[in-house]
């Protein structure tokens, strides 16, 4: 059976709406006009920013953004193909948020400092810590294209290293050497051709689609390719030639013109994995299921060897559950230099087959020439790995039709020994969330656990009938048992877990807030009672709104299902006469697979009133 769910949001507010009525039957020359100015003041206010921080919690980097686009954002083009959103003349994610400000604040320092030399009305995104987290790189959006930027973090300082012919339009346009001094980028083909234009172009022939009989029980997908005219505008902003950029400017051919999709490095940086689409195309199916093989280059750009070579992915069976057959997910190993590692259908990719293991996972050892080694068999469909050592890992699978969740701890140099199940769970039932463990970054500068004394770490969300109340808990890796070492107390704040900057310290990033207090971030010592250290101290700017009642209601539908729902109540509203008033209602349906998921509390009433 599967339960609905909504969630709600309630506003009772005062006052009437006015409507002016003419008997004119038009208007000339009518522009937008302001709100009064209490509700400009609300729209204007300046959003908190998006917090940075390098591993070792030394600077922060502050990326400020407005809380709407412009009418001239909302107004550019945007192409809709094969399930990508693009805006043809910038060659960018027509969705991408933009951010147009940064500032570099040493955690130790009280103030931040406002990082020079920016772009005139940055549009900035995909923003790329260098291996050393020294700099970091980011795309700045012109009127016309895509410029590679990059921020000196301790100095402040930014500066251009390309011209505004970047490709950003399949994603992954930067990626960092290891030596920190240059990175790859995806740059517009020299020979582009012209784009057509739907509404003017003249159909050479009638569109063909070929059929061999193979039943194709595909979901209804957005945006698909429909004719010759969007196949050949689909592959003209796919294609992108690779280029090597110096950190001063310089850019050198690296790899020839393609269809690139993914590129990532190998954790040692001596390998770099390129992934790109082939036709033919399809319309029935999105881009992410055309034709393509991923390859392994050398840094300097020559082939090693194709490690995948997958055809068009038309045909796959019934159900959430089904998946192509062979090699997917394929990635690099993140604790030894350079392994690929991949998973494999055990079940054909159907989920009606019975099978006691439905994937298996492998890897492959540079040179990438060897046979791929068996390290795991996951009883549902596998979704990743946290690496820790060569002779433990922890993995994760799902199943979607019973909403099921495995964790397993195993041995990646013994696939003889059998996985421990640490956790077996409803994923929706967030009462019995364990969390997720905590990582830290390696000599690769790539996440893997972080084991203190025969410990990993737990951090969690801490949802409860109680009300939320984030933890950390110790994990005995030998007798399997949790110990928690720490629990927020906060019954009228609300405290999030941001990152662990040292878990045997017990240094803890942490953003706290309340209703009228606005986010900011803190250092927390787990070790120490009520230990905080202000890294922002961020004003609220919606002070107007700081006497607004908010509460979190409970309530049972007429099926007994329990819900909730968030209150918010105008300033000056009486709660003894308890006034009916107009109200606007918002609900967002959820769906659900048992009955005790779905009428779990997991709205904080402490969260910060945003208008």
């Amino acid at each position: 059976m599967k339960y609905s769910y909504s969630n709600l949001i309630l506003f009772f507010f005062f006052g009437s709406f006015f409507v002016s009525i003419s008997n004119c039957c038009a208007q000339e020359n009518l522009t937008y006009q302001k709100p009064p100015k209490e509700i400009l003041e609300l729209v204007d206010a300046p959003l908190a920013p998006i917090v940075r921080i390098d591993s070792k919690g030394e600077y922060a980097l502050l990326i400020y953004r407005d809380a709407f686009k412009s009418i001239a954002e909302l107004s550019e083009t945007e192409l809709r193909l094969a399930g990508l959103r693009i805006n043809p003349k910038t060659n960018i994610g027509s969705r991408t948020t933009f951010y147009n400000n940064l500032k570099v604040k040493r955690a130790s320092a009280e103030t931040a400092s406002q990082v020079t030399g920016l772009p005139k009305n940055p549009r900035l995104s995909n923003f790329s810590f260098s291996p050393n987290e020294k700099m970091i790189a980011c795309l700045n959006t012109t009127s016309e294209g895509v410029e590679v930027w990059v921020v000196d973090i301790a100095k402040g300082t930014a500066k251009k290293i390309t011209p505004a012919t970047v490709n950003a339009n399949m994603g992954d346009a930067i990626s960092w050497f290891s030596d920190n001094n240059s990175l790859l980028v995806k740059m517009l083909p020299t020979d582009r051709k012209t784009l057509i234009n739907p509404l003017e172009a003249v159909p050479e022939g009638p569109t063909v689609s070929v059929s061999n009989g193979e039943k194709a029980q595909n979901r209804t997908y957005q945006d698909l390719l429909k004719n010759p005219n969007d196949e050949q505008n689909f592959e003209q902003l796919a294609y992108s030639e690779i280029k090597k950029v110096s950190i001063g400017g310089t850019i050198s051919d690296f790899l020839p013109k393609a269809m690139y999709d993914d590129i990532s490095f190998s954790p040692d940086g001596k390998y770099l994995m390129v992934t790109k689409l082939k036709r033919p195309f399809s319309y029935i199916v999105p881009y992410y299921r055309f034709p393509f093989e991923s390859s392994i280059y050398s840094p300097k750009g020559t082939l090693i060897a194709t490690v995948n070579d997958v055809p068009l992915n038309e045909v796959q069976p019934k159900g959430f559950m089904a998946t192509r057959k062979g090699k997917r997910r394929m990635s690099w190993r993140d604790d030894v230099p350079a392994t690929l590692v991949w998973a494999e259908a055990l079940d054909e990719g159907d989920p009606e087959i019975e099978v006691s293991h439905r994937d298996a996972v492998y890897t492959l050892d540079a040179p990438f020439t060897g046979e791929p080694k068996l390290i795991l068999k996951t009883i549902n469909r596998y979704s990743g790995i946290d690496w820790g050592t060569n002779s433990m890992a922890v993995a994760y699978d799902y199943w979607w039709n019973d909403r099921n969740t495995k964790t397993y701890l195993f041995d990646p140099s013994d696939a003889s020994k059998t996985p421990g199940v640490l956790y077996d769970r409803n994923y929706q039932d967030q009462y019995s969330d364990p969390g997720s463990f905590v990582t830290t970054k390696n000599k690769y500068n790539r996440e893997i656990l972080e084991i203190e004394d025969g410990q990993l770490f737990l951090m969690g969300d801490g949802y409860s009938e109680k009300g939320q109340f984030p933890f950390i808990d110790a994990f005995n890796i030998a007798t399997k048992k949790t110990e928690r070492i720490y629990e927020s107390s906060y019954t009228d704040k609300m405290e999030e877990l941001n990152s662990a900057i040292d878990m045997k310290e017990g240094k803890i990033l942490v953003r706290i807030e309340s209703q009228n207090e606005y986010p900011n971030y803190y250092f927390r010592n787990i070790y120490k009672k009520d230990d905080l250290t202000p890294l922002t101290s961020f004003e609220n700017p919606f002070k107007s709104l700081q006497n607004v009642h908010k509460e979190v209601i409970t309530y049972k539908r007429d099926d007994g299902l329990e819900l909730e729902g968030t209150l918010y109540l105008p300033v000056g509203y009486d709660m003894k006469k308890k006034e009916k008033m107009p109200m606007v209602l918002w609900a967002y349906p959820r769906e659900f697979k048992d009955k005790n998921s779905a009428s779990q509390n997991t709205t904080n009433p402490n969260e910060f009133i945003y208008p």
